[in-house]
Parts: C-alpha cells; structure tokens; sequence
C-alpha cells in the first residue's frame, strides 16, 4: 500500500482548529480518512496534584504531551495499523475516558498545536496548514469553551490565557507559520467561510489522493 497523504493542521486555542476539520471531514467517507489529535495525548497529572496546582499547571507546554506516544501511533497508522487510545478528559475526575479506535486511511490528518514544533512529526506532513486567528476573537472563542464546556471560572481562563496560552502561541507555534503550504485566516462566524476553504481543499485532495 502507498503511504497515506499526511496532512497536518496547526493553530492556537480559539482558532477554529475544531470546527475546521469538522467542515473538512465531512467532505470523506469515514474510510478514506482518519484523524489523530494531539490534545489525546496529555500525560495525566490530575491524580498528582491538588485543584490549585491544577488551575496553575502550564499545559500548553511540549513536555506535558507524551510525544513519544504520539509519534509512535502515528507510525503505526502509516504502517496502515489501527490505533487504540484512552481518550484524554483535561483532568475532569467526573469524565469516564472512552477507548479510542483510530483505523487507517489513505488520508491522514494529525492536528495539535505543538505538530509542527515537534520535528519527527513536522518531518512526516505532507501538506501543513496554520489556521490564524486574532487573538481577541480566539480569546472569546476560548472563554466560551472553558466556562461552558470545562466548568472554569472567567479569572482561571483569563490566567491561562495571559500566562500560559500567548506564550506558547507565540514561542511554539507562529514562528513555523511561513513554512506551512496553506493560512486560513479564521476571524468569521460565518460557517460558510470555512466550508467553502474544506469544500476547496478537499476537491484538490480527492483528485490527487484518491483512486477514483
């Protein structure tokens, strides 16, 4: 079998990663395409430490993914085998983890904010696209997400924000911007912006990647 056509999709927290590759996804068959997230990938602390340390642990640091895991999935989907993982649940003790069942496709997306920092990773990307974002609209992106979906108080998520989350953007993720094939700028609410940038993309792919 033929390699699969890697793709690697960056952006920070807010910039629409998610709802850009749900746009994408549905533009494949579930067998032609699969998705790894680095976000699974988290090396667990929550039982370690108490809800203080918790509310002040960097998680948007390289050494907090377990690269190495990561790396090696990503390998095995290459090889065109399936991957099993327990699902990350951003330390909520109330969450049960489901068992994640990753099967192989010709085409293969790996997202996360670190892919392209981390080199073994950046190394294997066929195509790289950045999703940019302003930082004000990402920041009330993420504030919706945190306080409705994550249960975190405003003043937790603006910490994060202002001491975690701008310094990480900016040390490991917007200096590899120019190197990506492909920048969306994602300032819109309006979902038909990001359809019509998958529809395009997808169209392109398909003609190149899949057999018809």
């Amino acid at each position: 079998m033929n390699k699969p056509y890697i793709i690697g999709v960056a952006g920070g927290s807010g910039s629409g990663k998610t709802f850009f590759l749900k746009c994408f996804l549905e533009h494949f068959k579930p067998e032609e395409v699969c998705l790894v997230s680095q976000d699974d990938y988290y090396i667990p602390v929550a039982h370690e430490m108490t809800p203080e340390e918790n509310k002040l642990y960097n998680f948007d640091l390289p050494h907090t993914i377990d690269n190495e895991h990561f790396f090696d999935d990503i390998e095995k989907l290459v090889r065109y085998e399936t991957v099993y993982k327990q699902e990350y649940t951003f330390n909520n003790p109330n969450a049960v983890p489901k068992t994640l069942e990753v099967k192989p496709a010709p085409i293969l997306i790996v997202e996360g904010l670190f892919i392209l920092h981390f080199k073994e990773i950046a190394h294997l990307l066929d195509l790289k696209i950045f999703i940019d974002t302003e930082e004000d609209i990402a920041l009330q992106r993420r504030l919706k997400r945190d306080l409705l979906e994550r249960g975190y108080s405003h003043d937790d998520v603006m910490y994060k924000w202002v001491n975690h989350v701008v310094p990480a953007y900016k040390e490991f993720l917007l200096p590899y911007k120019d190197e990506c094939d492909k920048v969306i700028t994602n300032n819109t609410h309006v979902a038909e912006d990001i359809i019509s940038i998958t529809e395009e993309i997808s169209k392109d792919l398909r003609e190149r990647v899949l057999p018809a």
